[in-house]
C-alpha cells in the first residue's frame, strides 16, 4: 500500500506540473503572439493548434502505451521531447514585423505544433495510470481520486494568478523563458513517476476495442460527454470576450475564473463525501442539466456580476463532478490492455473534436449574432448530452443480462480482487461505488 500511495504522490505532483504548465501558457501565449505583431488570423491558428492535436496524439500515445505496458517511460519522454521543443519559442524574433516573409509564423506554428503534440501525452497516461493503482489496491474509490486529481487545480490556479502578476511586473518579453522553466517542473514531475515493471495481459485472449465500443451504453457514453464538454467550450473560448463586451474590468475577469477553479479544487477535495450516494450516470445527466442551467444563466444575465459569480460556482458540478464520473466509467469500460486507450479517447472526443468545432462554430456565431448566442447554443448541446446520458444509463439496464458483459479476463489479478471486495461492500449496505454495474455483470463468473 505504500508503494501505490508513493505512486498516487507522484502522479497529484505530476498534475500540478502538468496543469501549471497549461496555466502558464494557454491563458498568455495569444498576449505574447500579439505583442508579437502577428495578424489576428494567425493568432487564431496558433490558438487552436491544442485542439488539432487532440484529435489524433492522446490516441497515439494511448495506444503505444497500451502495448508496450510502458506509462511511465512514455510520460517522462513526452515530457522531455516537449521541453525540447519549447527552446524553439526562445528562436522567434521580437517582433515579426521585423522578419520578411511567413517564414516566423510557420516556424512558431510548428514549435506549438510540436509542444502540443508532446504534452497530449501526459493526462490521458497519468490518468491511466492513477486508475490502475486506484484498482490494484481496493478499488477507484473517488476520495482519494479527488485528492489527487485537485492538485492539476491548484497548479492551475497558481500558475494563472501568479503568472498575471509575473507578465504585468516583468512584460510578455520573457514568455519564452518562462514557458521553458515552466515546462522545466514538468521533466522534474515526470521523473518522480516510479518506475514500474511493464503492464502484462493475457495475450492468448486480446480485447478489442470495436466490440467496447460497438456497446450501446458506451456509444451513449461518448456522445454524452462529447455534448456536455462541447457546450463548455462556449466558456473556454469565449467567456472572457464576452465578460469584456459586457464592460468587466479584467481584474473582475480573472476572479471570476478564479471563482470557478476554486469551486473545482472544493469538490475534488471532498467529492467522496457525495459522489457515493448516487450512480455515475446520474452525476452525469446531473451536471449536463446543470451545464444547461450555467449557459442560459451566463447569456441572460451576463451583466449582473453577483448571477456571474454564483453561476461560475457550478462549474464544481458541470466540469469537475462531470470529469470524476467519466474517468470512473472509462476505467470500468476499457480495463487492462485498452486504459491507456479510454483515456485517449476521452481526451480526443472530449476535448479535441469538441474543442475544434466549438471554436469554429462559435465564431461564427458570435461574429453573426453576438456572444451570447454562443451560450444559449451551450445550453441546447448541454440539454442533448443529459438525454444522451440518460440513455446510457437506461441501457446499462438493459445489458445486465447481456452475455457479451465484460469478460474477467480482461482484468488483472489485483483488479479482479478489487472487484471480489467490492462485491463484498456491495453486499453488506452501501447501494454505490464506482465499479458496481461491471460487478453486477460479472457476479456470474468465477472471480479470482
Amino acid at each position: 500500500m505504500a508503494d501505490s500511495r508513493g505512486v498516487l504522490r507522484a502522479s497529484a505532483l505530476l498534475g500540478c506540473a502538468y496543469y501549471g504548465s497549461i496555466g502558464l501558457f494557454n491563458p498568455f501565449a495569444p498576449l505574447w503572439y500579439k505583442s508579437l505583431g502577428l495578424p489576428v488570423v494567425a493568432i487564431g491558428l496558433l490558438v487552436s493548434m491544442q485542439s488539432w492535436t487532440r484529435l489524433f496524439a492522446p490516441y497515439l500515445w494511448g495506444l503505444v502505451a497500451d502495448r508496450s505496458g510502458k506509462r511511465v517511460e512514455l510520460i517522462r519522454a513526452a515530457a522531455v521531447a516537449c521541453w525540447v521543443s519549447a527552446f524553439g519559442l526562445l528562436l522567434v524574433p521580437g517582433t515579426t514585423a521585423s522578419a520578411s516573409g511567413a517564414a516566423p509564423v510557420i516556424g512558431l506554428t510548428l514549435v506549438v505544433f510540436l509542444m502540443y503534440f508532446f504534452n497530449a501525452c501526459v493526462t490521458p497516461l497519468n490518468e491511466a495510470l492513477i486508475a490502475h493503482e486506484l484498482a490494484a489496491s481496493g478499488g477507484m474509490d473517488p476520495k482519494r481520486y479527488g485528492r489527487v486529481r485537485l492538485w492539476g487545480s491548484v497548479g492551475f490556479l497558481g500558475t494563472v494568478v501568479g503568472g498575471g502578476w509575473w507578465f504585468d511586473w516583468a512584460g510578455m518579453s520573457v514568455f519564452p523563458l518562462t514557458i521553458v522553466v515552466g515546462l522545466s517542473a514538468l521533466v522534474i514531475a515526470a521523473w518522480r513517476l516510479p518506475r514500474r515493471a511493464a503492464i502484462q495481459h493475457d495475450a492468448a485472449e486480446p480485447v478489442s476495442i470495436a466490440d467496447t465500443l460497438r456497446r450501446p451504453e458506451v456509444g451513449w457514453f461518448f456522445l454524452g460527454m462529447f455534448f456536455t464538454v462541447l457546450a463548455h467550450t462556449s466558456i473556454y473560448a469565449f467567456y472572457s470576450l464576452y465578460l469584456d463586451r459586457l464592460g468587466y474590468g479584467k481584474g473582475q475577469v480573472g476572479a471570476l475564473w478564479a471563482v470557478s477553479v476554486a469551486a473545482e479544487i472544493c469538490w475534488f477535495a471532498f467529492q467522496g463525501r457525495w459522489v457515493r450516494q448516487h450512480h455515475l450516470h446520474h452525476w452525469l445527466v446531473a451536471a449536463a442539466l446543470l451545464a444547461a442551467l450555467r449557459m442560459a444563466g451566463t447569456a441572460w444575465l451576463g451583466a449582473s456580476l453577483a448571477a456571474m459569480v454564483l453561476l461560475q460556482c457550478c462549474h464544481a458540478v458541470t466540469f469537475a463532478a462531470q470529469h470524476t464520473a467519466c474517468i470512473g466509467l472509462i476505467g470500468r469500460y476499457f480495463p487492462g490492455r485498452l486504459q491507456g486507450r479510454g483515456q485517449a479517447l476521452y481526451a480526443v472526443l472530449g476535448y479535441g473534436v469538441s474543442g475544434v468545432l466549438g471554436s469554429l462554430g462559435g465564431a461564427w456565431l458570435a461574429e453573426s449574432h453576438g456572444y451570447a448566442a454562443c451560450f444559449w447554443a451551450g445550453a441546447i448541446f448541454a440539454l442533448i448530452g443529459a438525454w444522451s446520458h440518460w440513455r446510457a444509463r437506461s441501457g446499462i439496464h438493459c445489458a445486465r443480462s447481456d452475455a457479451s458483459g465484460v469478460d474477467r479476463a480482461n482484468f488483472s489479478p489485483g483488479e479482479k480482487q478489487a472487484m471480489t471486495r467490492n462485491l463484498q461492500f456491495v453486499a453488506s449496505g452501501p447501494r454505490f461505488n464506482l465499479g458496481i454495474p461491471t460487478l453486477r455483470r460479472i457476479q456470474g463468473s468465477s472471480i479470482g
